[in-house]
């Protein structure tokens, strides 16, 4: 009788494990060293025994203790850190917003609207940048316009000091001396 070929003697012959494998294995043990749950010298026993793994089973026991589903703790730590970073991000940019009172545009009339110190003025400002008859936002053909009355401290549209009238309109920034408002529409 013939004696039986090598893996068919009714042992199963071992699987060694693949490369893929092995680097799945050491790429999980570097998770664990980087997350501190491995000390420096347990890492590089597990790194030669993973090389050295002669089944899947050796490979398994090399990582038991280090679950590769759960994020490792420098991985947490960084998720966590980016998002306070992101909420101060946010929470800056919404405290410095501007953070200006509306100024109603008003119905349109014969008369223009006076802008000033003096209680006369249709809008009083008693700021001590605000001269007595300061400016006047008046209705011409389709569209509003500001136009300064020789002011101490002037009158701005959007940052730009005015000269004469200029034309406004909803969502623009005015300021009256240190004042500003943003103008809206009813």
């Amino acid at each position: 009788m013939p004696s039986p070929s090598p893996g068919f003697s009714g042992h199963p012959v071992p699987v060694r494990p693949s490369d893929a494998e092995r680097d799945r294995v050491v790429d999980v043990l570097r998770e664990g060293a980087a997350a501190g749950r491995l000390s420096h010298d347990t890492f590089l026993r597990r790194m030669e025994l993973a090389l050295a793994a002669r089944s899947p089973e050796e490979l398994a026991v090399l990582t038991a203790d280090l679950r590769a589903d759960e994020p490792g703790l420098a991985v947490r730590l960084v998720r966590s850190v980016g998002g306070v970073s992101a909420f101060v991000v946010r929470l800056r940019r919404a405290w410095t917003a501007e953070k200006l009172p509306p100024l109603l545009l008003p119905e349109p009339g014969p008369y223009p609207l006076r802008i000033g110190r003096d209680p006369g003025n249709g809008l009083r400002l008693t700021h001590e940048s605000v001269s007595r008859a300061h400016a006047e936002l008046s209705l011409r053909g389709a569209g509003w316009v500001l136009r300064d009355l020789g002011s101490m401290n002037g009158t701005t549209v959007n940052g730009q000091r005015v000269a004469g009238a200029v034309p406004v309109r909803d969502g623009d920034v005015v300021s009256f001396g240190q004042i500003a408002f943003r103008l809206t529409a009813r």
